[in-house]
């Protein structure tokens, strides 16, 4: 299964919205509310002109646990669906079907995923899926504001670690370090504890750098594993200057 990326620079972003332009219109409102929102494809498939139509931002449930969130619409994405919904039936669904009574319905997932990929290839992307629009709003609004915290509330992930793997970036430990709350921390505290899952986790890990430096000068290494390693240790040795520069006033 490939790995669904946002899409990280503006060029290729037009790009892509003119090649969704010349299989349907529809489908560039679509890919424009999803990017301009972070919305998740299926909500977007079931919305209807009048639920967005000179809405300044549109609160959908998350999940099964009736969770609300609010999505906020820029002034230039109103517009751009004012205009494509202007003088259309208020209850028709804002990406309908094609022919006949399939108007009736909506574009189906399937299909909007299908369009999305194609659309991807044509212009040498791969990495493209039903999550493309959703990152790339979360990517570029991270790359704006720094704020991870933000979009882990919009999101409903359990953790900022959840959302930077989300949007493919490297956790600012400094940041989620600081920023934890004292509930957040009281709840590490229970599952670190909680069948002894901290000291396993540590020891695991320890017993796998033990192991490593050990077989080091082994004979048998190739190339492959001092560059494993080599990469092992650079991701290390950042998130060990994080964590040492955090004050443990932080975190108590």
């Amino acid at each position: 299964m490939n790995w669904v990326a946002p899409i990280k620079d503006e060029e290729t972003l037009k790009r892509f919205g003119e090649t969704l332009k010349e299989v349907d219109y529809k489908y560039y409102i679509m890919f424009e509310l999803g990017v301009g929102t972070g919305l998740q494809l299926q909500d977007i498939l079931s919305f209807k002109n009048k639920d967005v139509t000179d809405k300044k931002e549109i609160t959908v449930e998350i999940g099964t646990k009736n969770i609300k969130n609010t999505f906020k619409i820029s002034d230039d994405l109103q517009k751009i669906i004012h205009d494509f919904t202007e003088g259309k039936d208020p209850d028709a669904y804002l990406i309908y079907g094609h022919q006949g009574k399939e108007k009736e319905k909506p574009v189906s997932r399937e299909q909007a995923y299908r369009v999305l990929r194609a659309a991807g290839h044509k212009i040498g992307l791969s990495s493209i899926g039903a999550q493309t629009m959703r990152k790339t709003f979360a990517w570029k609004y991270y790359k704006e504001t720094g704020d991870i915290y933000y979009l882990q509330n919009l999101f409903n992930h359990a953790s900022p670690s959840i959302t930077y793997r989300f949007i493919g970036e490297k956790p600012n430990m400094e940041v989620v370090l600081k920023k934890m709350t004292p509930q957040e921390n009281e709840r590490s505290r229970y599952l670190l504890y909680l069948n002894g899952s901290g000291k396993k986790r540590l020891n695991s890990i320890i017993k796998t750098l033990t192991d490593i430096r050990d077989n080091f000068d082994s004979p048998a290494n190739n190339d492959a594993f001092y560059g494993k390693v080599d990469c092992l240790l650079e991701e290390l040795d950042s998130l060990m200057t994080n964590y040492k520069a955090v004050s443990y006033t932080h975190l108590t």
